[in-house]
């Protein structure tokens, strides 16, 4: 660590992580995807923009237009309305005709300008090819059809695949970029859909998506909870440069120290405090759980981003969460101070 810039600004940072490069300290970042119209949120919002790494998210999936939805199923309307049903509703699906991609992106400029130096703004390009099909059944009718009509998932995640790309195309002609986010991938991981099912639905879909995005220097951050610690090389396959959450017991089966162990160097790793106890933990207990989180997944230097699992989800519990926020957001910011501290003593002895 000696001679790294320990005054790195929060898109350097940032930049880093995506390309798995050295680190001044983990990055601390306060996921943000909603709730912006909530007044108790207020503190933690400044928090995000002002101290912790900034993450602006963008959602680049609204620039896919006329989707077709449930006008393509002629069963009856149940408590569980998913967009297919049968197999007959998804080869009326197949033959409708592709939706249009475009419009303005000049909201994603005004995102960039208005963060600045502090973070990045992340074009979410929506959920993944397997996870949509995976939705528009609903997860038992989708394992059902995975045994019965294999072949008529793979063409509905081909079409869906092919949307995709089309919107990244769009997207990088616009000058969009470098950083993307897709997720979706937990709707096939265990235990419902074992390590074939993700890499013949999750990985063959996903990759072409993060090669074109690769390929135009750009970077791609996945989001996925649940058990994946019998497919977590899967993620690195599929392309992901920054993996998000990588949940321990209950809610998840793999540790910190382990998902450090199977991504080292080629998957940078954000979360996993669980979003529940920046409810009901102590400051306290966030601020071990932070340190021990720093022991186990960045000893190289390289690859974390603090962060919880998930974004505040109380309406009206800002001043709840808010403490134990900030105990994550200076726990990080301290490390560096340290860091600064040792390397200014170790330079001394030398």
């Amino acid at each position: 660590m000696s001679g790294l810039n320990t005054g790195m600004n929060s898109r350097e940072r940032l930049r880093r992580l995506f390309y798995h490069e050295e680190m001044d300290r983990p990055a601390v970042i306060i996921r943000w995807w909603g709730f912006r119209d909530d007044p108790s949120l207020d503190d933690l919002y400044r928090l995000m923009t002002e101290r912790a790494d900034w993450v602006e998210p963008w959602h680049a999936s609204s620039l896919v237009h006329n989707v077709p939805c449930s006008s393509c199923s002629d069963t009856e309307a149940s408590e569980n309305n998913y967009t297919l049903k049968t197999a007959a509703d998804a080869e009326r699906y197949l033959e409708m005709p592709m939706p249009e991609v475009g419009g303005n992106v000049s909201e994603y400029f005004r995102l960039r300008k208005m963060v600045g130096d502090r973070g990045i703004v992340l074009a979410n390009i929506g959920s993944n090819p397997g996870g949509t099909v995976a939705a528009y059944f609903g997860s038992e009718q989708f394992a059902l059809q995975s045994v019965l009509n294999r072949d008529m998932l793979h063409r509905l995640m081909q079409r869906e695949l092919a949307i995709k790309l089309r919107l990244v195309d769009f997207l990088i002609e616009q000058g969009v970029g470098p950083y993307f986010n897709c997720s979706g991938q937990e709707y096939i991981t265990p235990p419902l859909h074992g390590r074939d099912d993700f890499f013949d639905f999750n990985v063959r879909y996903d990759k072409p998506i993060s090669d074109r995005i690769h390929d135009s220097g750009g970077r791609l951050s996945v989001h996925c909870h649940g058990s994946v610690k019998s497919v977590i090389d899967g993620f690195h396959a599929l392309g992901a440069d920054v993996f998000h959450c990588f949940e321990a017991p209950p809610m998840g089966d793999i540790t910190p120290s382990e998902a450090k162990v199977a991504l080292k160097g080629r998957v940078a790793l954000e979360g996993n405090i669980q979003i529940s106890d920046m409810y009901e933990k102590s400051p306290n207990d966030i601020r071990v759980q932070t340190e021990a989180l720093i022991r186990d997944c960045f000893d190289d230097h390289k690859g974390l981003a603090v962060s919880p699992t998930a974004s505040p989800f109380m309406a009206g519990k800002g001043g709840v969460c808010y403490p134990q926020y900030l105990a994550m957001v200076e726990t990080v910011i301290n490390y560096n101070r340290k860091q600064a501290g040792y390397n200014a003593y170790t330079a001394q002895q030398r």
